[in-house]
């Protein structure tokens, strides 16, 4: 499908990160929610007590510990998926001084200057590169973040001389961290379709194959907000894709999931991912695992980063339920999308809650 967004955004980009410098006191009025999306500081101590699964993933992969051990931690995932489309992954396999050093390198990035950041502005023909708005729509209400999006796989997309040269080791890292994070996600869709009682290569044949997915980073930054219960950093959405690895801020919390119609603030683990279900693969299961909403709050005192890395199926296929789980009882929920159809709405019309997936409810 040939993209029908335009080659520049409807009006001037403003950077967030700049807005916050300038020592404003108000937020101006593009990025003041309705009152129904506003973030609502919780007074139940019960809400404290919530959060995500923690799931220890050598369970999963290592060779010396007990079957049954294995077995559990797939019992895990699955529950998680499918009752909040949410966990954290601790012993995931990735270097924890690799993280570190990927996460300071990204905030210096973001703390460079604007004019230094401005030569990779991105439009929203691609939304490769340096940016401050989801979505073209002209006069839509904003997000408090600015991001830097990139290609990771396939190959023919990437293209590291649109990343940041600066600070230096910046592109290094990125592909060092790219690469291992890549590998991560081609585990977890096997533990993902073990999970689902399906043999451990269907997600990844449903995908198209692992040399043909598509994979991509977003790293946002969420400056300093002068009245954080106004506006929101990134608002309510599901992830289009297939599955999401998050690298969080250890030191900011900010990213809250919908459980039970309440809003849940996730305290994150250092050195763990978060890993979240999208669009796709709740498409695939036929609706066992959720892709669960999801936004961002932002803080007054504190910048916070994360690196979201996105891995998605080959954009020109059908995706649709696995008939594997299909029974006359439990019929196919949604109808076939290509997912470069798919992810265009998000590109247009920006985050949008459950709207786009239960667009394609197959009774619609």
């Amino acid at each position: 499908m040939v993209s029908t967004i335009g080659i520049s955004w409807p009006e001037p980009v403003v950077s967030v990160h700049a807005l916050s410098q300038t020592g404003i006191t108000t937020v101006p009025d593009r990025y003041v929610k309705p009152a129904n999306q506003r973030p609502v500081m919780r007074t139940n101590p019960f809400d404290d007590e919530l959060d995500i699964p923690v799931v220890d993933l050598s369970d999963l992969w290592s060779t010396d510990h007990d079957p049954s051990r294995r077995i559990e931690t797939l019992r895990r995932v699955g529950n998680a998926c499918r009752e909040w489309g949410f966990f954290q992954a601790v012993n995931h396999g990735v270097s924890h001084a690799l993280l570190g050093c990927v996460r300071e390198s990204w905030r210096e990035f973001f703390g460079l200057p604007a004019e230094e950041k401005r030569r990779f502005a991105n439009s929203p023909a691609t939304y490769e590169g340096y940016g401050s708005r989801l979505g073209v729509d002209k006069g839509a209400v904003l997000d408090w973040s600015d991001y830097f999006f990139l290609h990771h796989t396939p190959s023919s997309l990437m293209n590291p001389s649109k990343w940041p040269s600066q600070p230096p080791r910046i592109r290094e890292l990125i592909g060092e961290y790219g690469e291992e994070v890549r590998k991560l996600c081609e585990r977890l869709m096997e533990t993902l379709s073990e999970s689902l009682g399906l043999e451990p290569k269907y997600l990844m044949k449903a995908f198209g194959g692992e040399d043909k997915v598509g994979a991509c980073l977003r790293t946002n930054f969420y400056p300093k907000c002068p009245q954080p219960d106004l506006t929101l950093g990134l608002s309510s959405h599901s992830d289009p894709g297939g599955i999401t690895v998050l690298l969080p801020d250890d030191n900011v919390t900010g990213l809250q999931v919908r459980h039970l119609d309440r809003w849940v603030t996730v305290k994150p683990i250092p050195n763990a991912f978060i890993v979240n279900i999208g669009d796709q693969i709740q498409i695939i299961s036929n609706g066992i695992y959720k892709s669960v909403e999801h936004r961002v709050i932002v803080n007054s005192v504190k910048d916070r980063v994360s690196l979201a890395f996105f891995y998605n199926p080959r954009s020109d296929i059908p995706i649709e339920p696995a008939k594997d789980l299909l029974t006359e009882d439990e019929p196919a929920l949604y109808r076939p999308v290509k997912f470069d159809e798919y992810r265009l709405l998000i590109r247009q019309k920006g985050p949008s809650g459950k709207h786009q997936v239960e667009s394609l409810l197959a009774n619609i």
